[in-house]
């Protein structure tokens, strides 16, 4: 039986036209490289599992690589190139600064810079979690990393980068790496499906994209969970319920009982989502996202701003025709208070149902006013 590998490595990009959702920084890397300004220290920063450390090793790779394509794209033939894949290069150094965050960890890489590479051009260093350095190993790091030999290459890798000294920043050139769009994650699971063999709806994909909130790693890891769970089928009903996540439609009835002032019906709807183990407080800030999209459809120009797919954006415009923009400023203030006093509420459901009482008697209230 052949060993099971998960998406995050199976499919890790390997060159920079396969990196997702950066464009610009894979751009301006690929132009140093082509025009030799490479600078002596990089420091890739940005969320979890946007790419720092995936860009951190083709950047390395290609500077070495004997016969770069004319797309600057390492060729994967020569010497050096065949020496990373095995992980046997001796030119590139990773060090997790998370383990190795001594000021003992940063001399024994200091020795390491004093080498000349013995395949290639350059000596890189690739250090992850770089927040994670004591002060002292900061300290120690300054005058190599501000004046290191000709061969030698930093690349810094952090989630956080207001935990670097400033010290090590203007050392630095520094690129923010993007959360990745919801889009560019469905498709790229999409491909990744098709590669599998795995049926998979497009909203489905979708739903995998958004909760992973911008981080493909995490999006993988997702998708190689639902194919456990699902098999070589993913609906967007088998993975709704597995994630957790509370279908749209139950937000689209509760928008539609608010309009038609039925009050019962709202209250049933929701009965019906405590039911089935959903969180109250996550309830109060989907509807408010919801009313938010509503919010966007208003207009065509904003209605772009949506990231939910296609079929569901059509539904989203069609009840914000039905839906008056100041009742959903109201809605929008209503649940904001319920959203804050949710924590410190002693009755949590009595407090969310009066909130639908309230979204479903906008209208009389409107009306009391202007009268």
């Amino acid at each position: 039986m052949p060993e099971f590998v998960v998406s995050a490595r199976k499919y890790r990009p390997q060159t920079f036209d396969t990196v997702v959702g950066q464009k610009t920084i894979t751009g301006t890397l690929r132009n140093a490289i082509k025009n030799d300004h490479l600078a002596q220290a990089f420091l890739f920063c940005g969320s979890r599992g946007v790419g720092k450390t995936t860009t951190a090793r083709i950047l390395a790779k290609t500077i070495n690589c004997f016969n770069r394509t004319e797309n600057i794209e390492a060729c994967d033939t020569c010497e050096s190139c065949l020496s990373f894949n095995s992980g046997a290069s001796l030119n590139v150094y990773e060090l997790d600064a998370a383990s190795n965050n001594s000021v003992d960890d940063i001399r024994n890489l200091i020795d390491q810079v004093r080498v000349a590479p013995q395949l290639g051009s350059h000596k890189i260093f690739i250090i992850d979690e770089t927040h994670m350095l004591s002060s002292s190993a900061f300290n120690a790091f300054l005058k190599t990393l501000e004046e290191p030999p000709k061969h030698v290459i930093f690349i810094l890798a952090t989630t956080e980068k207001h935990k670097i000294i400033p010290t090590i920043l203007s050392r630095c050139q520094i690129f923010d790496f993007n959360r990745i769009k919801v889009q560019d994650i469905a498709e790229h699971l999409a491909g990744i499906a098709t590669k599998e063999g795995v049926s998979a709806d497009p909203e489905a994909l979708h739903l995998i994209a958004m909760k992973a909130d911008g981080a493909l790693r995490d999006a993988l890891s997702i998708f190689d969970q639902m194919v456990t769970f699902s098999g070589n089928n993913l609906t967007y009903k088998s993975i709704s319920e597995n994630l957790n996540i509370l279908d749209y439609e139950y937000y689209f009835k509760i928008i539609e009982a608010a309009e038609k002032e039925d009050i019962p019906q709202a209250l049933l709807t929701f009965h019906d989502i405590i039911e089935k183990g959903f969180d109250g407080h996550n309830f109060i800030i989907g509807l408010a996202d919801h009313y938010r999209n509503l919010l966007v459809c208003k207009d065509a120009r904003t209605s772009g701003l949506l990231e939910v797919p296609e079929t569901i954006q059509r539904k989203f415009e069609e009840q914000a025709k039905i839906v008056d923009s100041m009742a959903i400023m109201r809605a929008l203030n209503v649940l904001s208070k319920a959203d804050v006093q949710y924590k410190s509420s002693k009755n949590p459901r009595l407090l969310i149902e009066v909130s639908l009482m309230q979204l479903c008697s906008l209208k009389q209230e409107q009306e009391k006013k202007n009268s």
